[in-house]
């Protein structure tokens, strides 16, 4: 469910209890297709890399389309001060060649502090950290980051684990380099303009700030 909001409200303990953990949203079609149910591990694979989740099967997400929240699987190393209410204690793995792996160690747990309700934390599941696997698509327009991105589904290998990530940074920054190029092909400042003026935001800078200045 959309209870956060990236990671400005994991510190939010009452949202942590609500929402912790960010299960592959699947229509119950492509559920029945691939054989998979509630809970079944299903592995995601990008242009530059992949992540094992558990399965959520539901009518509410169009058939053909599957969707993950980028907003949980919050994760820290075991040497690593943080959050403890949303990241999962993980290990991570340099492969070579650009190539890294992470693997969950261990989940969410209680522990002893000032505040008496970190001792009462009862979920184990921080969710699975999959933005890393996503390459950087910078939109023309907005500058921010396309989300909506095209995936393959597989059932994951014997050793392959729920929470395990991969990421190939070579092909990130080579995916990165060739949108970047076409965002500026398309890119135009008529006027120096940078940005529309007719775009929202929550928070609109003056006028001046929209245009480059030589």
């Amino acid at each position: 469910l959309p209870t956060h909001i990236h990671s400005r409200s994991a510190n939010a303990k009452w949202l942590t209890e609500i929402a912790h953990k960010n299960p592959i949203w699947i229509h119950t079609k492509d559920a029945k297709r691939l054989g998979v149910d509630n809970g079944d591990l299903l592995k995601i694979t990008t242009e530059i890399g992949w992540f094992i989740d558990k399965v959520w099967v539901t009518e509410a997400i169009k058939p053909g389309v599957v969707a993950c929240s980028h907003h949980i699987g919050r994760w820290r190393r075991q040497q690593d001060a943080g959050n403890r209410l949303m990241s999962n204690t993980v290990d991570i793995r340099n492969m070579g060649d650009g190539k890294w792996q992470m693997r969950t160690v261990s989940g969410i747990e209680p522990w002893e502090s000032k505040d008496p309700d970190t001792n009462r934390v009862w979920w184990r599941d921080g969710g699975v950290h999959q933005n890393i696997t996503h390459a950087v698509n910078p939109d023309p327009i907005s500058g921010a980051h396309c989300w909506l991105q095209k995936v393959s589904i597989s059932k994951p290998k014997p050793d392959e684990k729920y929470g395990d990530v991969f990421v190939d940074t070579n092909k990130s920054f080579e995916h990165f380099k060739k949108w970047n190029g076409w965002a500026k092909e398309r890119e135009t400042h008529p006027n120096g303009l940078r940005r529309p003026l007719w775009m929202g935001r929550p928070l609109t800078p003056q006028k001046e700030q929209f245009y480059i200045k030589d």
